[in-house]
């Protein structure tokens, strides 16, 4: 399924290939990248549209690179080093346009989710954005 994203301030955007399905990480990397679990969809193909130039990436373990908007400091994808191009990106499901219609198919690494990560199973007050808002003064 065709679908486009981009970073918060809008500098980096690009159309991917994948979908429906996608994954949460819950390794220790991962969680201090995305201050908490990483959820992201292996892509058939990432075709940056704008910012090239903005995207920043380095090696975070042997095996992977990671990569963020430079103006902005969104997480965008991880890629998988010696992977085959086309199987080798996660793009970050939070920096897509369009959210409908995904589905969290797998969590890996587990066995390192801290308790608290059991998001339905606590009792923790829900806020909606106007409510949000509101305690803020805005809106």
């Amino acid at each position: 399924m065709a679908r486009t994203g981009g970073c918060i301030c809008g500098a980096v955007r690009y159309e991917a290939e994948g979908g429906p399905g996608f994954g949460a990480c819950h390794c220790g990397t991962c969680r201090r990248w995305a201050s908490g679990p990483f959820m992201a969809m292996q892509v058939e193909s990432l075709r940056l549209v704008q910012g090239e130039d903005q995207v920043r990436t380095y090696k975070s373990s042997d095996w992977a690179t990671r990569s963020f908007c430079g103006v902005c400091g969104s997480n965008l994808w991880y890629r998988l080093e010696g992977a085959e191009p086309r199987k080798g990106y996660f793009l970050s499901v939070g920096t897509l346009d369009d959210q409908s219609g995904l589905s969290l198919d797998e969590e890996v690494f587990s066995d390192h989710k801290p308790e608290s990560y059991d998001f339905f199973r606590q009792a923790s007050r829900k806020v909606t954005e106007t409510e949000l808002f509101a305690q803020f003064g805005q809106g």
